[in-house]
Parts: structure tokens; sequence; C-alpha cells
């Protein structure tokens, strides 16, 4: 449960107060979110519950009356003995406090006014403020808040404003304080920018003034409550069952996977899925700037890296946690991101027997992850000739698999590439399964289609062989191609 303690002031007091002792001087709370969206559609892996109902406008008279019942609240409850009762137990004290404030102090409202007037003050008081109502639907995939009075968010792929509203900037830096603390982080203007994470690893990333000109930036990548699945992918069309079906088994046999993709493609989420098809008797070893994966498995370590501190001391990089986890004994190692220099160390680790490590990175294309792959190791300072990078990369990645987020907002599994080997001085690859864009239907969808490329045994034919997945990997191969020749 976040922390117990209003965004604007803290609060005293021994059980519950006189609710008509006159309210000292608190400033008023922010207001009701009225966020609509329109309902999902079943293409996009994100969409999923659909959107509620639009909230009823609220006038001032209703805010002012919040502000005066809030700060009787505040001198009615003790928040220490809140503190420790659980968040359903909590609203229903509160709720019981403000329903006796509102009768003591003769408020006259409707009751859909006084549903609205509780909701607010209890996500004040236990949960995220106005951000409550957007982080409850599970069909947004990003928030989006540029300043106090500007909230966008991203649904089935659309970006589009909201109505949700902070009362000034001091109170969204309390919010994003609220959310950063509970890891263990701070923002401020000697540390104003922050990445962290909500409870149920949602990616959170906070930047305020002086570097954010109009207010505090707060960016939230939400995770669906229910990890998806390739299954699920396969329903949303973002890869045909054959293609799942050669991914679980890329997955199974240890393959060496690096899953590229721009951002908001769904590169995190297709790790997760693949990530489901590891053994559970496996020591699996994470390593993350933000703790975000959601494996499954009995047997996980969770490493998350470390930013310094007041003093500049102290700082734990990704780097250092990659080179920190070869001496932990794992049989995976799963790299949240990689961005820098630990690109050398995970592909060394790759290399030294601990197949079935998996990553992700930014890239448009396998080829260009590649590149970019050789590019971060340069830039970490390693003199190393070119030749001798690309022979690391080519015997460290088996296959590289592209997410893409289409212009429909989409998202669709684009290449599953093997890496073959050396021509002189050039990596060679080959796709083994390809999604082609045919055009758009009247509503502006993308219309396409996932193809095999006719490779009959691919590179890890022999890997998945070991495992025994030969035969279902044939099996998919050959419906792949079937399919693609009856939709000829």
């Amino acid at each position: 449960m976040p922390e117990l303690q209003d965004a604007s002031a803290p609060a005293e007091g021994l059980g519950r107060a006189e609710a008509s002792v006159p309210p000292p001087s608190v400033q008023t709370e922010p207001e009701k979110p009225a966020a609509t969206a329109p309902a999902p559609v079943q293409e996009s892996p994100r969409d999923a519950a659909p959107s509620p109902a639009p909230q009823r406008k609220k006038n001032s008279d209703y805010y002012e009356t919040k502000a005066q019942i809030f700060s009787a609240l505040v001198e009615a409850i003790d928040l220490s003995q809140l503190a420790r009762l659980d968040t359903e137990d909590a609203r229903d004290e509160i709720r019981d406090v403000v329903n006796d404030i509102i009768a003591l102090k003769n408020v006259v409202m409707s009751i859909s006014e006084q549903e609205d007037l509780l909701e607010d003050i209890c996500n004040d008081v236990l949960g995220y403020g106005p951000l409550e109502p957007l982080l409850a639907r599970d069909d947004i995939a990003d928030i989006m808040v540029n300043g106090a009075q500007t909230v966008y968010i991203e649904t089935q792929g659309k970006v589009e404003q909201t109505a949700v509203s902070f009362r000034d900037n001091a109170q969204l830096m309390n919010i994003c304080q609220r959310i950063v603390s509970q890891v263990g982080r701070r923002v401020d203007e000697s540390s104003p920018i922050c990445d962290a994470r909500l409870p149920d690893g949602s990616r959170v990333n906070v930047i305020t003034p002086p570097l954010a000109i109009d207010g505090p930036a707060l960016t939230i990548r939400k995770f669906k409550r229910d990890k998806l699945t390739l299954d699920q992918l396969v329903r949303y069309g973002s890869i045909t069952p054959e293609g799942a079906t050669i991914l679980q088994i890329i997955g199974r046999s240890r393959c060496n996977v690096l899953i590229s993709g721009g951002t908001g493609s769904g590169k995190t989420t297709l790790l997760n899925c693949l990530t489901a098809y590891i053994d559970a008797d496996e020591r699996i070893i994470t390593c993350e700037d933000s703790a975000e994966l959601q494996l499954q498995q009995p047997h996980v370590v969770r490493l998350e890296t470390r930013p310094p501190n007041l003093e500049g001391e102290g700082e734990i990089t990704m780097r250092d946690l990659v080179k920190n986890c070869l001496r932990m004994r794992p049989e995976r190692i799963i790299v949240g991101e990689v961005r820098g220099p630990e690109a050398f160390d995970l592909l060394q680790a790759m290399n030294t027997g601990h197949d079935g490590s998996m990553g992700t990175l930014h890239a448009n294309s396998p080829r260009e992850a590649l590149s970019r792959l050789e590019s971060m190791i340069t830039m970490g300072g390693f003199s190393l000739p070119s030749r001798t990078l690309r022979e690391m990369i080519v015997s460290s990645i088996d296959v590289v698999v592209q997410a893409a987020r289409l212009r429909d907002g989409s998202r669709r599994i684009t290449h599953v590439t093997e890496v073959m080997g050396m021509e002189g001085d050039v990596i060679t690859t080959q796709d083994v399964f390809l999604y082609d864009m045919v055009g758009e239907d009247a509503n502006g969808r993308i219309i396409g289609r996932h193809r095999s490329t006719g490779i009959g045994r691919p590179r890890f034919w022999e890997r998945a062989r070991y495992f025994g997945e030969e035969t279902r990997l044939a099996e998919a191969l050959d419906a792949s191609e079937m399919s693609e020749f009856a939709a000829d």
C-alpha cells in the first residue's frame, strides 16, 4: 500500500476527533479525473477491458466542499493507525469518517456526488490521487503527464488527451515523490531525473524542473494485470499459431535470443511470453533498470540497478549486475534492456555456457539490432577490431525476434531471424518468419500476413532435436508453408 499521507499536508490525531471542529487551512485536493476512451479493438495486445463511463463535470462548489471535508478528515483520523490496515479496510474506515463529517456539517449532496467525493478522498489518502482511475483501467498502455494540467493516455495504440488534471505542479511533484520513494529512490532539484516502478511492475519515469520547463513530466508504462501469453498474441494477430510454436521451441531449446523493436512495440511483453517456456528447474537471474519482468518460474533471482546517492556515490550499473550474476551460478541470464557496455558482458555470458539467455534492445530491424550491439560495445571503451566483435556476436546470438508497432497502433512480430555466420567481415542472417503488409481496410487498419520463408531446417534445428522438439518444429514450418499457399 502506498504511503498513507496526503500529497499536500501531513496529519496528526489520536483516533477520531470531533468532526465539527473548524478545519485548518489545507489546500484543496485534486479533481476527480474524467477519462474516456473508445471501446477496445481486438487486434491490439494491450486492449482488454471496456472503458468506464464518462464522469460527470464537477463545479467549484463541489471542490470547495471537498476541501472542507478533507481538512476535517485530517483532524478526525489517525493515519498512523490507518497504516496498519489493508487497503480495503482503510477505505472503509475513511468512508465511515467522511460520512460522519458530512452528516455533522449538514452538507447537502446528492448520493452520486457523495460517492464521487468518497472515491476522490480515498484516492488522495491511499493512492496516487487523480492517477488512480487511470491506473485501474487495464486498457491503458501509457499515461503521460505533461505538467499539472495536461494528461495523455495511450489506448489501442492511439494517444489521446484526458480531462484529468492536478491541483498544481506542487501536488504533481508530491505524487511523483510518493511513487519513487516506494522503491528507495528520490526526485528533486538536485536529482531531477528518476526511473522507478509501481508495485505491479509498471515502468515510471519522472523528470522535473529545472530540466522540465512546464512542470514535472511523469510517464507510466502500464503492464496488464494478467500477463499476456503467446496464445493471446495469436488471438490478437501479432503472430500466427505456427509462428508462436516456433517461438515456443526457441524458448524451450535454450537459444540465445535478442528481442528488437522500437519504443512501445511490445519487447518486454514478448520477452515475458518467451520466458514462460523456460523449464521450472532452471535457475534464472534477471538484470533490469526497473524490475518489470513477471517470470512465473519458482527459481528466479531479480536484480535491479541503483542510482548514485546525494554524494554521487554508490551507483550500481547494469554492467555491474551482469558481471555479478555470472558469479551466482545462473543457467539463464535475462537482461531487461541492453543499452550500454553491458552488451559485452552479456555476449560473454552467452558464449560461456549460459545458453538460453535473452535481452531486448531498441532497433528497427534485426540487421540494425546487430549493428547496435557492436556500437554499444565500442562505446563502452573496448578497443577490439570490428571483425572480432562481429565474430563474438555471431557465436553468441542465435535468433533475433523483431517486434513493431504499426501506424494503426497494432503490434506485430515482423521477423524471426537467425544469425548464420560471417562472410568476410559481414554478419549473415536468415529470415525464418516474416510479416508482409498488404494494405489497409476502410477503417485504416493495416492488413497483412505472416509467412514462412521456406526454410526447411533452420540453424537451431540441432538444438531443437537435442530437446526433443524437432518433430514439432518440422510440423510448424510445414504448416506455415501450407497456410501461405492457401492464402495465395
